[in-house]
This record gives structure tokens, C-alpha cells and sequence, in this order.
């Protein structure tokens, strides 16, 4: 039971990292991003192609920024002359071609069947030890992402990115380039989705194309709104809460005597329905944005 306690908490860590990137994308910038799992994918193909291909560690963290980079550049660029509920289906249709490409190129990608044998984060360790290694790492990495995006949002960039999501015209008429905050904040964020994917792959030790269905992008929106848009600890919380739901539904499956078919399904009740009754009656989620002065989340 520990060690399936340690694998909750290192996937909490990797879904608050997802929640925070797309957090400071929606909450802060107001940009309705719906093909999140795609940054996620850039960093997890980013290891396996390294570990392919024999590349070593540090050229695998390479490819993954760059991938990122270009794909938030790509979701930035293709939002230039859009509305944001456009911009929103346009960034699920692009999440779905980078997931078709990856499906079909298996000469580079491994194709359906993925890559596999991904070395682990710590080789030398094994066991219990290796997992709160693993741990240990998530969580440095988590509060990394999330001291950086609380230093972001409180300086005069975040204070544009806020000012974009309200009143844009009234942003470029004080001088803000709303391009350039777009692209920034994609890119920005992407890394932080990108560095979630690099670590699940080599913790994981394997990456698919599975992993990239735009299901799982509905999962983290469902953290962030039932954490509270625009709060960075909200989009923390709102990811460990789901996790640690999810990781317990088969438990409650096997109490009650449930087939097995309950698990997806409630898994997909629980996203669906946090959504809606979230944003029907409480928009602000459970920690809702502060506003004014510094302590902002």
C-alpha cells in the first residue's frame, strides 16, 4: 500500500505540473488552450527519441524544449486572428494532428506501439528507493514550476497576461504587444507541461500515442476549474484531489461488487461532472483568483 501511495503522489506532482502550465495559459492569459496533452507528448517523446536513438539525458531534454517551443509557437501563431473559442478547437484539432503523426511515423516514433525500455531517472537505485527518488524529484521539480509561475504573475508581464484576458485593446493601447504576451506565456508554459512528459517517460519507461488523447487535456481543464482559475495553488490542489479520487475508485469498485467497466466510467462522470457543476455554480472553483495586491496564488 506505500508503494502504490508513493505512485499516487508522483502522479499528482506530474498532473500539477500539467494543471499549472495550463493554468497560467487559461486562468492567467485567458487563452482557451484545448490541446494541452500535446505539450505533455513533447516532452515525453522528447526522452524516448533520446533513449531511441542513444542521444543521452541531456540531448533528450533538448529535443523536448524545442518540440515545445515549436508546438506553443505553433497554438500561439495559428490563435493570431482568432476568437478564443476558435482558438480553443483549433488547438484540439492541432493536438490531433501531432497525435496522427506520431501514430503514423513509426519509422521515428515507434508508431502505435511506441517506444519502450526508457531508461529510468535513477538507474542505480531500485525498488522503494528508486521510487522516492522519483518522488524526490517530481516534487522538486513541481515547486520549481510553481515558485516560477507565481514570480511570473507577479511581475509586469503577469500583471499584462491579466490585462489581456480582460480587456486586450485596452492592453496594446499601454503598450503591450498581445502577440508576443501570447507567445510567451504558450512557450513559458509549455516547457512546464513539457518537463511533466519528460520525467513520466522515464519514470513510466515507456511512451505512446495513447497517452496523447485529448481525453486527458478534459482531465487537467477539470483540475483547474475545480481548483480555481487564476490560483496557482487551486490548480496544485484541484490536480492532487482528482488523482487521488481516480487512484481510489477501483477500491470502491471492489467493495461494492462493481464489474470492472465501473472505473472508466466514473473516471469519466467525475471530469465530466466536476466541469459542469463547477462552472454552473461555482465559477471561481474551490480557491477562488485573488484579487489585488500581491497574494494573487
Amino acid at each position: 500500500m506505500f508503494d502504490f501511495l508513493i505512485h499516487v503522489l508522483i502522479m499528482c506532482c506530474l498532473y500539477s505540473m500539467l494543471a499549472l502550465s495550463l493554468n497560467l495559459q487559461v486562468g492567467f492569459g485567458g487563452l482557451m488552450n484545448f490541446g494541452q496533452i500535446a505539450l505533455f507528448g513533447c516532452g515525453a517523446y522528447g526522452a524516448a527519441l533520446a533513449y531511441k536513438y542513444d542521444l543521452g539525458f541531456a540531448s533528450g531534454i533538448l529535443i523536448a524544449v524545442g518540440l515545445s517551443a515549436f508546438v506553443s509557437w505553433a497554438f500561439a501563431g495559428i490563435g493570431r486572428n482568432l476568437q478564443s473559442d476558435y482558438w480553443g478547437i483549433a488547438t484540439l484539432a492541432l493536438a490531433e494532428v501531432v497525435r496522427i503523426i506520431v501514430t503514423n511515423e513509426g519509422w521515428l516514433t515507434g508508431g502505435a506501439q511506441g517506444i519502450s525500455g526508457i531508461k529510468p531517472l535513477l538507474p542505480e537505485l531500485s525498488g522503494r528507493s528508486q521510487q522516492l527518488g522519483n518522488l524526490a524529484i517530481c516534487g522538486a521539480v513541481l515547486l520549481v514550476a510553481l515558485l516560477a509561475c507565481m514570480r511570473l504573475t507577479r511581475s509586469r508581464y503577469g500583471l499584462g497576461l491579466k490585462l489581456m484576458r480582460e480587456e486586450p485593446q485596452l492592453a496594446q493601447s499601454v503598450g503591450y504587444d498581445i502577440m508576443s504576451l501570447k507567445r510567451g506565456c504558450m512557450i513559458f508554459s509549455g516547457f512546464i507541461a513539457a518537463a511533466a512528459g519528460f520525467i513520466f517517460a522515464h519514470y513510466i519507461t515507456f511512451v505512446g500515442p495513447d497517452q496523447m488523447f485529448s481525453s486527458e487535456t478534459f482531465l487537467i481543464w477539470a483540475m483547474i476549474v475545480i481548483g480555481g482559475l487564476g490560483n496557482h495553488f487551486g490548480a496544485v490542489f484541484g490536480a492532487f484531489l482528482l488523482q487521488f479520487i481516480f487512484a481510489f475508485i477501483p477500491f470502491v469498485k471492489d467493495m461494492l461488487g462493481l464489474p470492472t467497466e465501473f472505473v472508466a466510467a466514473m473516471r469519466l462522470v467525475l471530469i465530466g461532472g466536476g466541469l459542469i457543476g463547477f462552472i454552473l455554480w461555482r465559477r471561481t472553483g474551490l480557491f477562488p483568483e485573488k484579487v489585488g495586491g500581491r497574494a494573487d496564488g
